[in-house]
């Protein structure tokens, strides 16, 4: 008997063979029979017309505290994810010293965009060690979800403040390869970093890893190489636009030390810059020829990503302009008040220096979102340009006196540049490079400011019955066997007798995502941008429906992944 049965689905198993129609047969979580299942089973699922395949890996995610006030890891769940990887760029949430716990609540909502007061009431941070914080959330998820061991938590758990503005001691990197040892002993995935100036604690400082030395890096990724079922993943500044030779030497040099991968987020795509996509890719090759492996992260949908000059968002990025954006408000709206001032931000975010982010001051380009002061009524949904043509003014100067009438509260969405058919075209030659994965979704992260999560339904939808880059059974394979792969998830990212039942059922006409909209349903009333799923019929994790008909059933069968038990390792050419 089995528990349950997909009956008559075209299956597309996440190996790029040609789907084909049969039954998926399940018992005690695990795949039992594919193709023609003559077999009772407790629960049978009618799936005429529609597609079965592998549950979604998401590589890139920040759903380290989310899970704790949301097991089904919305709104990734319903967009048929069912893996998760979390820990990444450095930042977890363990190990912890109950007397740093501020600190990194801080760094948290500093850094990812959750909500400090979310963090404050949603987690519970009743452990110490990375091993209790996994116990923690193991037999209370909905998702498969692992987690990386982040430089910056271990670098302040071993040196306390110590961790910002110096060096570690030689005893602190002793401490520190120990502590990293024990946290993948019990579980973790492996080990991440961030060396990206973007990145600052909640008091304004560079975060804790950001002051590591190549050698700290290297020694810690040596540590790595000695656990099983490990991975690495890291940001450089050079992750933003261009690596320079010294970032891929040092990415190179972390990969060859652990032996193991080394993936990053993200490479961005546009081909009025194409040199980029060659020089990010050749950082791979590069590694290759040193035995290294480095993995470029993309994006295959667009993701809107919505500004304010109120609250940290990419726009306090840009060089040049945080001795202004870090001001309090009043302050900052003063500066922005001034003319000279606003002619000094501008040369600032277009000079050479300011490299990507050069694409954020065409502010022209910027449709304004929700607004509050009664001069800016009726402005909503309108472009920046077409408000600066009536009112015969520059765009940057109008939208700023919008923003200032608004106390800096005004909602801003950048019009995305780089929708067109020769960026696309470009896009399709980064997927089919074995040097890039698709992922970078950060979902978990930036919450009220983007919604990457469902870019699995948006994607697929989009080669199905859109843009029609690969077939189906192409764009399967690159959401599901080829991350399980990379992080050598056993079992995980293929229908395969034996592999654990982790299913999505979707209607192949309707496949997509709502549009993200904003809702205030975070611990301490924070708000967030979330989206619904379109043609997602069963998701099952481990054997169990987890989404029907687009909702969440309430079931948590998900598993915390652990290294060694639930990875297997996934080697570089690195000699020993």
């Amino acid at each position: 008997m089995l528990d349950y049965l997909v009956r008559g689905a075209t299956i597309v198993d996440g190996t790029g063979a040609p789907g084909f129609v049969g039954d998926v047969g399940v018992r005690d979580g695990r795949i039992v029979a594919v193709g023609a299942v003559d077999q009772a089973a407790d629960t049978v699922f009618d799936a005429d017309g529609l597609v079965v395949c592998p549950g979604f890996v998401d590589p890139h995610t920040h759903y380290d505290a989310q899970l704790f006030w949301d097991p089904y890891a919305t709104p990734s769940n319903v967009h048929g994810v069912t893996t998760v990887i979390g820990g990444n760029c450095g930042f977890t949430l363990a190990p912890i010293r109950e007397e740093d716990a501020d600190y990194i609540r801080r760094m948290m909502a500093k850094v990812e965009g959750m909500p400090l007061a979310a963090l404050e009431t949603g987690v519970p941070w009743t452990w110490e060690t990375f091993g209790q914080y996994l116990d923690a959330l193991d037999g209370n998820t909905a998702v498969n979800a692992g987690f990386l061991v982040g430089h910056c938590g271990l670098r302040r758990y071993v040196m306390g403040a110590d961790a910002i503005g110096q060096a570690a001691s030689p005893q602190q990197l002793a401490d520190m390869e120990r502590v990293l040892g024990e946290s993948i002993a019990a579980g973790g995935l492996g080990f991440s970093t961030t060396l990206s100036n973007t990145h600052s604690d909640g008091d304004g400082q560079p975060v804790a890893s950001r002051w590591a030395t190549p050698e700290e890096l290297i020694a810690l990724c040596t540590v790595v190489s000695k656990h099983e079922g490990t991975t690495l993943e890291g940001i450089v500044q050079g992750c933003l636009d261009q690596f320079s030779d010294d970032e891929i030497e040092l990415l190179t040099n972390m990969s060859v030390a652990a032996r193991r991968p080394i993936n990053w987020n993200v490479l961005t795509v546009d081909a009025r810059v194409p040199e980029r996509v060659t020089r990010q890719l050749e950082a791979t090759s590069m590694a290759r020829e040193k035995g290294g492996e480095i993995v470029a992260l993309t994006m295959p949908v667009l993701v809107p990503m919505n500004m304010s000059f109120g609250t940290h968002c990419a726009l306090f990025l840009i060089p040049g302009w945080q001795d202004v954006m870090g001001l309090p408000i009043a302050e900052r709206m003063d500066k922005l008040r001034d003319p000279e001032v606003r002619k000094e931000l501008i040369e600032k975010g277009r000079s050479p220096e300011a490299g990507v982010f050069r694409r954020l001051t065409h502010f022209g380009k910027y449709v304004i979102g929700d607004t509050y002061a009664e001069a800016n009524e009726g402005l909503k949904g309108r472009v920046v340009q077409d408000v600066a043509d009536e009112r015969g003014g520059d765009p940057f100067d109008v939208l700023v006196d919008i923003v200032c009438a608004d106390e800096l509260r005004t909602v801003l969405w950048p019009m995305t540049p780089d929708n067109d058919g020769e960026t696309w075209a470009l896009r399709l030659k980064v997927w089919e490079d074995d040097r890039a994965m698709l992922g970078g979704s950060d979902a978990g992260a930036h919450l009220d400011r983007m919604c990457g999560a469902p870019y699995t339904t948006r994607f697929i939808g989009d080669m199905i019955r859109g843009r029609k880059l690969v077939p189906l059974e192409k764009a399967v394979q690159m959401i599901t066997d080829a991350p399980a792969r990379l992080f050598g998830l056993k079992g995980r990212g293929r229908i395969e007798v034996g592999n654990h039942a982790d299913l999505v059922v979707f209607d192949p006409a309707t496949i997509d995502s709502e549009p993200a909209t904003l809702v205030a349903d975070l611990p301490g009333d924070a708000n967030r941008l979330t989206a619904g799923s379109i043609g997602v019929v069963r998701v099952l994790v481990n054997g169990v429906e987890t989404i029907a008909d687009g909702k969440a059933t309430g079931a948590t069968p998900g598993s915390i992944l652990r290294s060694g038990r639930d990875t297997e390792t996934v080697l570089t050419g690195a000699k020993p």
